[in-house]
C-alpha cells in the first residue's frame, strides 16, 4: 500500500486555499514523488507500515507534501506533462524551441523538487538524531 503523508485538511492549512477536488490524488502522487526523490535518501524511525513516527518528521513530511503539490499548481504543471512532446512552438510572433532530447517527464516542472520542500525537511526542529537529510545507504 502506498504511503500518503498528507491529508486534504493538512493541505487546506499550509496553503490557506480551498483544496481541489482531486487533492487526494495530488498529495498520493506528491507522496509518492517525495518518497523515490527524498525520503528515501533520509534516515528516520519508521513503523510497520513504513511512516515515521517521530511527530516532528510526520508534520515535516506533510508540509513537503502540500509544498510539492502546491508547486505544481504554482508552476501550472500538476502532472509533470507540461514540458513533454514539444520540441518547437509558435505563438504569434513568438517561438520557442529546445532540443528534442529534453522532453522527457523529467524536465517538466511539476517533476522538479519544491524549494519548499527543503525548508521544511531543515526546520531547525529536525536535528540528525530525529532527521537525517542525505543518507546513503548501501
Amino acid at each position: 500500500m502506498a504511503r500518503v503523508y498528507a491529508t486534504s485538511a493538512q493541505y487546506q492549512a499550509y496553503t490557506g486555499d480551498t483544496p481541489p477536488a482531486d487533492i487526494t490524488v495530488r498529495l498520493g502522487r506528491a507522496s509518492k514523488f517525495l518518497d523515490s526523490q527524498v525520503f528515501r535518501l533520509c534516515g528516520y524511525e519508521v513503523d510497520d507500515d513504513g511512516m515515521p513516527t517521530n511527530s516532528l518528521v510526520v508534520a515535516a513530511f506533510a508540509d513537503a507534501c502540500c509544498a510539492q503539490v502546491e508547486w505544481g499548481v504554482d508552476v501550472g504543471d500538476v502532472t509533470g506533462a507540461a514540458a513533454v512532446g514539444w520540441g518547437s512552438v509558435e505563438i504569434g510572433s513568438a517561438k520557442l524551441s529546445r532540443s528534442v532530447v529534453a522532453t522527457s517527464g523529467d524536465a517538466a516542472p511539476g517533476r522538479q523538487i519544491a524549494p519548499a520542500v527543503w525548508d521544511a525537511l531543515r526546520s531547525p526542529d529536525l536535528t540528525p538524531d530525529v532527521l537525517y537529510v542525505g543518507l546513503v545507504v548501501m
